[in-house]
């Protein structure tokens, strides 16, 4: 896609320069759409899960939103969830073993960090069915200086166009169950709740 203007703001298409923006973004909204900073030592274990990978294999379906001072936001998506994550699994985890032992002991007592290092060992991933309705899956994030602007549905409305060209029928999101703030967004671009987990909330929506 070319640049498109949102008033100060504009999206494009991710670059590989994006990178360490990107996962800034990822930890400064990383605890339910809160500042997360403080909760890691590692700054980029939360963007090596959510982020990176994104990035990597599904470059075209990968938009950030910039301002003049930087990267203020991410939409990312796959267009095929169950090819995505055998890459995931087959070509992205692997690395990330190598640098963090999977953490033993109580889980209870797990640092943020090693919660995340956990997952580079024993991914969670959930495909709600039914599947063929909702293959695709994507996710967005804004900085709290773009938030409250209209810009997170111009970016989804991008990114759905987006993955409506690439021929997708159906696209799929998890989020934090006590996010009530993201729940009302996603509700009002459409999303249904497809199920849920104690902490997890997988909602879908039909691509045209």
């Amino acid at each position: 896609m070319n640049r498109v203007p949102l008033g100060e703001f504009s999206l494009r298409q991710a670059e590989p320069r994006d990178r360490d923006a990107a996962y800034a973004v990822c930890l400064q909204t990383g605890d339910s759409g809160r500042d997360a900073t403080h909760l890691h030592s590692y700054p980029q274990a939360l963007g090596h899960v959510y982020v990176g990978a994104y990035l990597q294999f599904e470059p075209e379906l990968a938009f950030v939103l910039a301002d003049a001072t930087g990267v203020c936001g991410y939409a990312l998506a796959a267009l095929d969830s169950r090819r995505f994550y055998a890459r995931y699994l087959q070509e992205w985890l692997p690395p990330l073993r190598a640098t963090q032992p999977a953490p033993t002991g109580d889980p209870a007592g797990w640092t943020r960090d090693q919660q995340l290092w956990n997952l580079y060992h024993h991914p969670e991933i959930h495909l709600p069915e039914p599947y063929e309705r909702f293959p695709s899956h994507l996710h967005i994030d804004l900085l709290p200086r773009a938030q409250g602007r209209g810009l997170g549905r111009a970016m989804m409305q991008e990114l759905l166009a987006a993955l409506t060209r690439h021929g997708s029928v159906g696209t799929h999101l998890a989020m934090a169950i006590d996010n009530h703030r993201a729940a009302r967004f996603y509700a009002a671009l459409g999303f249904e709740e497809l199920t849920r987990t104690a902490d997890t909330l997988y909602l879908g929506r039909r691509l045209p």
